[in-house]
């Protein structure tokens, strides 16, 4: 809101200062600056509030150390994080941008499945919550939305800088998926989305169904060529590969940060280095000189992604104040599913989503380990008659802390993990 307000001052009134507001970069600073805030300084009135309306955790006794003191800490405070994450993005964010759109939407609805499964558990008394498959209904609907937005919308394009495309301008709007010609070229078009000659149009953007992967030919996958053996035109069909695969990828990704958020500073913790990664993904996604030089793909208007992320990323932190620890809070499935979902989103939306088994490493292996823990124990069951176990106990850091490692211990190994990982990551900038 504040970059249209700031905009229309500087347009007709000329007012001092108010062009900070059409760098991201100051948006961003802003954005994270006041998510840290509300986490920090209101996010102790919601937790004195949750305390009140005894709306604390119930624990199951597991043997686990210190498991008993976290009786009763406040839960639900991923309402917290939502709160520092909405305000920011409302405030400084393009709210006509499709991809701010999508991540507030994406925020908004985890953060709703979230919130219900923990008020069914507090206030209804119900340990498991939120049945199971009405969780999957929910992401699977959020995943068909995104899918389909992304793969459909007109605004939602890539720039590719080896080829330019021709179109035709049909009642003076132009069809991005089916180019007329494309001309290879080495002359790279900087204007903002080509240039017209007549009623044809010169542009490097295009609509495609191509990813980023590490270690491919020209750094990209095509969805669509999954299906060429089975049709001709096989590019018209790339959604039937699309789509699902966003579906798995924001089911996975938000159940695995769920599980992640089993002890004091951990979810929250490596989503932020997961975020900040992100973050700079974004800018270098959105900045047309920057992508050109690191031969990733080009994503115009994707830039405004950032100032998301540095909302995400202050709100991280900042709740981190009280939920480190010992934690104060807990954000509950209220935030944890949140995360996740966001997470995957913003990976999807820059076409990192084949990435996140690098990026994201500490979610795979806690979603593994309840894999491999589960699988196991049935099939030892089914063979020798007793239910037999790889781990001491999953997710992977219950393993730990059976094994006598104290949790801050656990959580700084973990960050530390999660902060090669992300480095790794970078890595792929020159290798892809």
């Amino acid at each position: 809101m504040l970059y249209y307000l700031f905009k229309y001052l500087k347009e007709h009134y000329d007012f001092v200062g108010a062009g900070l507001f059409q760098y991201i970069s100051f948006r961003a600073s802003m954005a994270i600056l006041l998510s840290l805030i509300i986490t920090m300084i209101i996010g102790r009135g919601i937790i004195k509030w949750l305390r009140k309306q005894q709306i604390g955790e119930s624990v199951r006794d597991l043997g686990l150390e210190g498991q008993t003191q976290k009786k009763g800490t406040p839960t639900m405070g991923g309402i917290i994080i939502i709160a520092a994450i909405l305000i920011p993005t409302l405030l400084f964010a393009k709210l006509d941008n499709i991809y701010v759109l999508l991540l507030i939407l994406t925020t908004v609805w985890m953060g709703g499945v979230g919130f219900i499964d923990d008020y069914i558990k507090v206030f209804k008394k119900d340990k498991e919550g939120l049945k199971g498959r009405f969780k999957i209904i929910a992401q699977v609907l959020l995943g068909l939305i995104i899918g389909a937005v992304l793969y459909f919308h007109p605004s939602v394009k890539v720039r590719d800088f080896n080829n330019v495309f021709v179109y035709k301008y049909e009642n003076g709007q132009v069809n991005w998926r089916e180019p007329i010609e494309v001309k290879p070229t080495t002359k790279i078009i900087y204007e903002s989305q080509g240039v017209q000659d007549g009623e044809y149009l010169y542009s490097h953007e295009t609509k495609t169904s191509k990813t980023n992967v590490p270690f491919f030919k020209d750094n990209l996958l095509d969805y669509g060529y999954v299906l060429k053996p089975f049709v001709n035109d096989y590019h018209k069909w790339a959604w039937i590969i699309f789509i699902p695969m966003v579906i798995f990828v924001l089911t996975a990704v938000s159940n695995a940060a769920n599980l992640t958020d089993g002890i004091d500073g951990l979810a929250s913790g490596v989503s932020a280095i997961v975020l900040i990664t992100l973050a700079i993904f974004a800018y270098v996604s959105g900045n047309i000189k920057i992508a050109d030089y690191l031969n990733v793909l080009y994503i115009p208007n994707s830039g405004e992604v950032v100032v998301v992320c540095a909302a995400l990323i202050g709100a991280c932190i900042g709740f981190l104040w009280y939920n480190a620890y010992p934690a104060t809070v807990f954000m509950g499935d209220t935030g944890s599913l949140m995360l996740g979902g966001v997470i995957a989103t913003i990976a999807i939306i820059l076409k990192k989503e084949l990435l996140i088994p690098v990026l994201c490493g500490i979610f795979l292996v806690e979603n593994l380990s309840v894999m491999i823990q589960v699988s196991y124990f049935k099939y030892t069951k089914k063979k020798f008659g007793e239910g037999r176990r790889i781990f001491r106990m999953a997710p992977l850091h219950h393993h730990y802390q059976k094994m006598g490692y104290h949790e801050t211990k656990i959580v700084t190994r973990f960050w530390i993990v999660s902060i090669l990982l992300s480095v790794l990551t970078f890595l792929t900038l020159k290798v892809i």
